[in-house]
């Protein structure tokens, strides 16, 4: 596009997304939804750097949303507890996952869930920025910092309203954090997302917030951690070797029988390419997870503040399935690359 359209592209962003169209040194965020896209919404960013405006868009498709709790890619176990976890009367549970890899819509499954087996019976209220998605039956809530409605002003005001279920967006500070659990000791479930780099280290990040573990301890039922890997393309998917660094870091993760037998099998398979997948050599997105369920020993290692490794170790010997064992599944079925799930799943996560 010729830079000499910039600044008119910029305001025409603004106009569709309500913001202020003649700031041009502060970043802004809004929404769209234009007419003639056909229902599809953007979330509008707008960031000022030293060559011009820079915006992203995020687009939603709000009639291509399932909220199938059964859809989400779990295995039958994990599916089995998370369903367990979403049916308590009380409780934090947390998500974690990087920007964009469906923790709000596995929320929105979880809220699903619980409206299909009591119905409007049960009160479920949720403070988001913004609203992604209305829900039926929920009475959901947009921040509005501007004019200081942030996440602890609207908890606290929450309380008052009664709610059975509350559903907080993200967990960003103490203050936030504080009435979450003060909520889940309370006699709420509630269901939220927090930053973390692995699903284990959640913990520490919130003791990071100073908040004590006994609390912790008492309050978080599951973690759940969440990634979003893109798969084969169907119609062009064919083997193939992976790169020298993928191969030797699964060597060192499995071990070199391990690897062997997959090279001798032909296990590696990556779309090559063509029409259906705009040559990207990928089709669609598939999500891999792996449930924290905060039982007996998770607690006693939480009280005791011991390292997330340690954490994680325990939830492994309790029968928890790691994003590594999920996607590494997801490349012995052929479903996608060791490079994409490398990519996907950190060292210190395997």
């Amino acid at each position: 596009i010729p830079s000499d359209h910039h600044p008119n592209i910029c305001g025409r962003f603004k106009v569709m997304a309500n913001l202020e169209s003649h700031t041009t040194g502060l970043p802004q965020d809004g929404k769209a939804a234009p007419e003639e896209f056909g229902g599809v919404q953007l979330r509008v960013s707008i960031f000022p750097t030293v060559y011009g405006e820079k915006i992203v868009c995020r687009i939603f498709n709000p009639d291509a949303k399932v909220f199938d709790i059964s859809k989400l890619g779990f295995d039958d176990e994990t599916l089995s507890k998370f369903k367990e976890l979403a049916a308590k009367p009380t409780g934090l549970i947390l998500l974690t996952g990087p920007t964009g890899s469906g923790k709000t819509t596995a929320i929105y499954a979880a809220i699903g869930f619980i409206l299909e087996k009591h119905g409007n019976a049960v009160a479920i209220s949720s403070v988001e920025d913004p609203v992604e998605q209305n829900l039926d039956w929920v009475n959901q809530s947009s921040l509005n910092p501007a004019r200081g409605y942030t996440y602890p002003s609207a908890l606290r005001s929450l309380m008052r309203q009664d709610p059975e279920i509350i559903m907080v967006g993200e967990i960003r500070d103490e203050e936030t954090a504080e009435i979450a659990i003060n909520a889940g000791m309370t006699g709420h479930l509630v269901i939220s997302t927090i930053h973390s780099g692995t699903t284990s280290g959640t913990f520490a990040r919130l003791i990071n917030m100073d908040i004590e573990p006994f609390l912790l301890a008492s309050t978080i039922i599951g973690v759940l951690g969440v990634r979003l890997l893109r798969t084969n393309c169907m119609h062009c998917t064919a083997p193939y070797t992976p790169e020298a660094y993928a191969l030797e870091q699964l060597r060192q993760f499995e071990g070199e029988e391990y690897l062997q037998a997959l090279l001798d099998q032909q296990g590696f398979y990556k779309g090559n390419g063509c029409s259906a997948c705009s040559d990207t050599g990928y089709g669609s997105r598939s999500s891999i997870n792996e449930l924290l369920v905060c039982d007996e020993g998770v607690r006693e290692a939480v009280m005791q503040k011991k390292a997330s490794r340690d954490i994680q170790t325990i939830a492994v010997g309790t029968g928890m399935r790691t994003l590594w064992t999920s996607g590494l599944q997801m490349v012995v079925d052929r479903k996608t690359t060791l490079e994409e799930t490398l990519m996907k799943v950190a060292a210190d996560q395997v």
